[in-house]
């Protein structure tokens, strides 16, 4: 075996250097050494490991540091190895990527989710200083997969095959990396849909057996059509693979039978001139399909891919074209690895060169943990992409979908937070506006605009959303921290005593704060109460302080204040919304949310806060994540359907800039039986309005159909409910 592997890997490494083909064998050494008593789920000895990860790196043909690197990256984690080791038997170069490519997996965290987002939240720090570290990664995590038949555990092969589809294949998609995407998706769609990949390789071998004839024909007509034209080409044919062939029947509803480009056709030419001739003379020749030619030459894909993508109907048959270079065509293939050479004493850091690795890291620095960050690095990473321009002609790429606010945050945070309006094409739009294809888009700031918490709705970016979140989470921080100081100031003119931060800076340690503001902060948020702070910082006034009857108590010092229990009230003494609500204690104050206007027939669900009794939210409320680590504060509430009064339902509409829109909309509302409570004009601009109205009703059957008339109307452009 050892013979073996050793011949396999001269075999690989054969276009090295002498010198770096002796560095090399000796790292395997330096492996099979580390790892001689260690073996691997199939029984196999584990150096088979590293030595296959180094051969496919050195297929890649990737510098000697990396290919090292692929030999020695369990060794530090798996066995007594040290970085030190490392650095005195190789390069501190070779260390640096061994600690990059670890597989981190002595961190201890709470759950394999938050161990998963910590991992990767390190890669891309990892990577961002060298790419090569992801490369290594990759390949590792492709032996991986192409061994992941031996573990025993479904579970845990299902779990991996999951990572390896959300966070793997698509950073392989990213640098550019085709085969290597390809191959992990389709590893890990094996293992997760069993069936509908045996179901789709047998078609497709079927294809390939009796098809053959066919393509080849379609090859030699390309060709043929080319050479008529003058040019040199080369063409081939090749079947997709049963992921993307699945994807695309999910995608679009149909059956394998009805997808009818399950071959691709490739032309590789010389220059980029030779593209455009070699795309007319397919056009020339055969019925092209509307709306299928794609320019990725003139307009590259943010992996630096290149080609020109079209369809034309060959024989009343649809087949899909590539137009490409020589050195498009090795870029498509292999990606990063294509163009960038590691020559020794280069220690690149060409990693930040890449605008989506930038954003990754722009949105690690905005997110509050690692896995907000890992949530919004999916978002960044899953969608197919959309060129706009800014109006100097800088080209911007956005996830499809993506709106005026992500093109804002796209261009810069700033210009997102400061974002009043949105020029489209010369046009103005809503900010909720979805660009296309070739959108010319011009933003609108000012120094004195701040987010809106409602654009987190129709944000589709990560960069955007942990931008918006963290705006809102500092802003948020200042709120609390103002009323928390504010609490104290009332606390201690009830005691008799002077409000001075100093007094209390002794306690700091106790409530886990580092100074004062976060003391507030934990007051104003109602994580902590004044009487714990009060009663620690002025003991004796506190002491005094205390009134004979505990009902007396005032609510800053004592919250939420005392209930006399099986002591029913009156129903006039009741808060008459609290009658509307089943599940609570008698007496108890309640209020229903701002931030999700909570209705009758919404689910709902109470949440208790400190000085405030209970609020009443909607169960999709965005605010409950406040109490995910608080479960204690929630309670089971519902709607006490034999009391009801009239509730508040909020909404949000975009209401057109004509004379008498807004007399309409109060009409539409009061002949459905609605009363318009308060109105807020949110944004005006010449061609729209931005609306929040606040509106009686019964429930909310009532709101939705008030809304439906309302969109029925051609004045309102866009409404929902906030």
């Amino acid at each position: 075996m050892n013979s073996y592997l050793e011949s396999a890997l001269r075999n690989k490494t054969s276009h090295y250097a002498e010198a770096e083909q002796q560095m090399i064998m000796k790292a395997y050494k330096f492996a099979e050494e580390a790892h001689a008593e260690q073996t691997r789920k199939s029984g196999d000895r584990y150096i088979i490991h590293p030595v296959a990860v180094a051969c496919l790196l050195a297929d890649m043909r990737l510098d000697m540091s990396s290919v090292i690197t692929g030999l020695l990256h369990d060794t530090v984690e798996d066995t007594n190895v040290t970085l030190n080791d490392i650095k005195k038997n190789f390069t501190d170069e070779i260390a640096y990527l061994v600690q990059g490519v670890t597989k981190l997996t002595k961190i201890e965290l709470s759950s394999h989710h938050t161990k998963q987002a910590e991992n990767f939240r390190k890669l891309v720090i990892a990577m961002s200083e060298d790419m090569r570290v992801l490369l290594i990664k990759l390949v590792d995590r492709l032996h991986n997969m192409q061994t992941l038949y031996h573990v025993k555990s479904e579970e845990k092969r299902r779990r991996v095959s999951v990572e390896t589809m959300e966070i793997y294949a698509p950073l392989a998609e990213r640098i550019g990396m085709r085969n290597l995407q390809d191959e992990l998706q389709d590893l890990a769609f094996a293992e997760l849909y069993p069936q509908a990949y045996e179901s789709i390789r047998l078609r497709l071998d079927t294809i390939e057996r009796e098809g053959i004839t066919q393509i080849e024909n379609i090859v030699n007509k390309l060709r043929e059509s080319l050479v008529e034209t003058g040019l040199s080409a080369e063409v081939h044919g090749r079947l997709k693979t049963p992921y993307s062939i699945w994807r695309k029947m999910k995608k679009k509803n149909i059956l394998f039978e009805q997808i009818s480009d399950v071959i691709a056709f490739r032309v590789v030419v010389s220059s980029v001139a030779d593209c455009y001739q070699a795309l007319g003379a397919i056009h020339n020749e055969y019925v092209v399909v509307p709306g299928a030619l794609k320019d990725y030459v003139s307009m590259p894909k943010p992996n630096h891919y290149q080609s020109l993508h079209t369809a034309v109907y060959f024989e009343n048959k649809r087949i899909e074209v590539q137009i490409r270079t020589h050195e498009m065509h090795k870029i498509a293939e292999y990606g990063v690895a294509a163009h960038w050479e590691y020559k020794q004493n280069a220690h690149l850091k060409e990693g930040r060169q890449y605008k989506w690795l930038r954003g990754l890291l722009d949105i690690l620095e905005n997110a509050n943990n690692p896995e907000e960050f890992l949530e919004h690095t999916k978002l960044e990473m899953f969608q197919d992409q959309v060129f706009c321009f800014t109006t100097k002609g800088d080209l911007i790429s956005l996830p499809k979908g993506s709106t005026c606010i992500d093109f804002a945050y796209a261009v810069h945070s700033e210009v997102g937070n400061r974002c009043i309006g949105a020029k489209v094409n010369n046009k103005m739009m809503p900010l909720r506006t979805v660009l296309g294809n070739g959108d010319q888009v011009e933003i609108i700031t000012s120094q004195h605009h701040e987010p809106s918490p409602t654009w987190e709705r129709f944000v589709v970016t990560g960069k955007a959303r942990a931008s918006i979140r963290r705006y809102i989470r500092s802003k948020q921080q200042d709120e609390f921290k103002e009323l928390g100081a504010a609490i104290l100031k009332k606390a201690c003119q009830q005691i008799g005593v002077t409000y001075k931060p100093k007094d209390f800076s002794a306690h700091l340690e106790r409530f886990k704060c580092s100074n004062h503001d976060e003391l507030c902060v934990l007051l104003g948020s109602g994580d902590l109460t004044a009487r714990e702070v009060i009663k620690l910082a002025h003991k004796d006034q506190f002491i005094n302080a205390q009134p004979a009857d505990p009902a007396e108590e005032d609510p800053v010092l004592k919250l939420p204040r005392s209930i006399k229990k099986n002591q029913k009230s009156s129903s006039k003494e009741k808060d008459p919304q609290a009658l509307a609500i089943k599940g609570l204690i008698p007496g108890m104050a309640i209020r229903y949310g701002s931030c999700c206007h909570p209705l009758p027939g919404d689910k709902i669900i109470g949440a208790v806060v400190s000085g405030k009794g209970i609020t009443i939210h909607t169960l999709e409320c965005n605010n409950l994540k406040h109490y995910e680590n608080k479960p204690e504060r929630l309670i089971d509430v519902a709607w006490d359907e034999t009391e009801m009064d009239m509730f508040i339902g909020r909404v949000f509409m975009v209401l057109k800039n004509a004379p008498g829109a807004l007399g309409s909309v109060s009409n539409i509302i009061g002949h459905a039986s609605g009363n318009i409570v308060n109105l807020k004009i949110l944004r005006r601009m010449n061609d729209f309005f931005d609306l929040l109205v606040d509106i009686n009703v019964q429930n909310v059957e009532h709101l939705n159909s008030i809304m439906a008339s309302l969109r029925a109307t051609t004045l309102v452009s866009y409404i929902e409910r906030k």
